[in-house]
């Protein structure tokens, strides 16, 4: 379907739309291995039934109200705006683009571990090493999967997720066979056995690696915002298309987890590629070449869907004069920023080849502090817009918002604090490196908000905001 008159380029439906959310957010039980091994397989099924509930639906709450009152181009930037003001809307550019590097490095070198369990050659990804060149090569296609339009990635994203996750189906049919044929008391053995915690992490540090990363397995869920523009009906599509999306992550989360119980793989010999070894030995090893194809299609499916949002920040900062104007060059056929998508892809290309576990704690360090800048804007408009027409709302006042808001970023505060003395890079702790990306963005943020108020007030450049509620929205002074 194409936009409202029959002009311009087609616009993404609902389950489109919860196909480019889910690789935005999961791409499936790939990137739980870690926490497998480090928490063994009950623990792991609590952590993840435990942080949706104080992280991702507190988050798909929130932003689903604002996309109901706002949903313009931009995105959380938008609402920042309208919000806070335009410093505080330039702070979370800078530090999304923080968070976007670091998280965007992580999906290449993903696509290439799990295609080396099938040929050992790319398992170098040094510079110019086969394994890189597989990595930039993987890059290259996702940014023409992205010149054809958004609503080709989301379509394809729906076909992705079903090759990714048949595997999986397969994995969990083999332990219901096992548990039939040999039993249900080794696979409660394998489910309960404690795993051995190392002293020097302690009880509490080992809690918080896993949350952290099971936080980063739920991670995403406004980046989506960024594409509200291009939604149908976004103010009905939006909050459908997030929840519907949470229950289909939590069921490929937790399923494949209850069934690699069965295979009898103690959680210590875990690592990262060991599903393709849970289901070698459930299923066989012609499932367990599927299970490495479908971890490379993971990282393809993510870095592909996540591109398709990420390069919508640029090009709206290239709109309002922010960033060079050829940034803003888009395709009127398909709608695609070409330039800000091959931008944005090379840069994420030189972030490959840093360690997975300080690209999740940056990615989370800056997007909670942008997510806690959308919680504040949450609540300001409803203290200063308080009868602007809102589709979406979470009930019982501004109090239920302060606490829904305050869930996650208790989270998230207690395990920057837990790891405030580790060194993470550069010789800093999570907490100093946070306050010093902070710092450095302040300058960045002054010139951006000067650019802003020169910016004729109203909406963005991109997308038409609906007339009915831009008067009970003024911008934040």
């Amino acid at each position: 379907m194409n936009s409202p008159g029959g002009s311009g380029p087609p616009k993404l439906g609902l389950w489109p739309f919860v196909g480019a959310i889910f690789f935005m957010v999961s791409g499936g039980p790939y990137g739980l291995e870690e926490v497998i091994a480090s928490h063994g397989y009950s623990r792991t099924l609590g952590l993840l039934l435990l942080v949706p509930l104080l992280w991702s639906l507190p988050i798909a709450l929130l932003t689903s109200e604002l996309a109901g009152l706002m949903p313009s181009a931009g995105g959380y930037f938008t609402w920042i705006r309208r919000g806070l003001g335009p410093f505080w809307a330039g702070l979370a550019a800078w530090l999304s683009l923080i968070a976007l590097c670091c998280d965007m490095a992580i999906y290449p070198t993903l696509f290439v571990m799990y295609l080396s369990r099938l040929w050992p050659v790319f398992g170098q990804t040094a510079l110019f090493s086969p394994g890189w060149a597989l990595g930039v090569a993987m890059i290259t296609a996702c940014v023409g999967w992205n010149l054809l339009g958004s609503r080709r990635v989301g379509e394809s994203s729906l076909a992705l997720a079903a090759v990714l996750l048949s595997p999986f189906l397969l994995l969990c049919g083999g332990a219901v066979y096992q548990v039939i044929t040999q039993g249900t008391a080794p696979f409660w053995q394998a489910l309960l056995a404690p795993v051995p915690q190392p002293a020097a992490n302690g009880n509490l540090g080992l809690w918080v690696d896993g949350v952290l990363l099971c936080m980063w397995n739920y991670n995403g869920w406004d980046n989506c915002s960024l594409l509200l523009h291009e939604v149908e009906k976004p103010r009905r599509n939006y909050p459908r298309g997030l929840f519907l999306a949470m229950l289909f992550i939590g069921i490929s989360y937790m399923l494949p987890t209850l069934a690699a119980a069965a295979s009898g793989l103690a959680p210590t010999a875990w690592g990262t590629g060991s599903w393709v070894e849970v289901t070698r030995l459930l299923c066989g090893h012609k499932i367990a070449w599927l299970t490495s194809l479908g971890g490379a299609l993971c990282g393809l499916g993510m870095f592909n869907a996540l591109l398709l949002a990420n390069a919508r920040l640029p090009q709206l900062l290239s709109h309002l004069g922010v960033l060079p104007r050829i940034l803003g060059k888009t395709s009127l056929k398909t709608g695609t920023p070409v330039v800000a998508t091959i931008a944005s892809a090379i840069l994420y290309a030189l972030c490959m080849g840093i360690q997975f576990q300080r690209l999740v704690e940056i990615d989370l360090l800056m997007f909670g502090c942008v997510l806690l800048l959308e919680f504040t804007a949450v609540l300001v408009l409803r203290v200063r817009c308080p009868s602007a027409p809102r589709p979406f709302q979470l009930p019982g006042g501004l109090l239920t918002a302060g606490l829904t808001a305050l869930l996650p970023t208790l989270l998230l505060g207690r395990c920057i604090w837990v790891r405030r003395h580790r060194p993470m890079l550069l010789g800093l702790s999570a907490l100093e490196l946070s306050l010093a990306l902070i710092a450095l963005g302040i300058p960045i943020a002054w010139a951006i908000s000067r650019r802003l108020r020169q910016v004729e007030l109203g909406d963005p450049p991109l997308g038409a905001l609906s007339s009915d509620v831009l008067p009970h929205v003024p911008p934040a002074p």
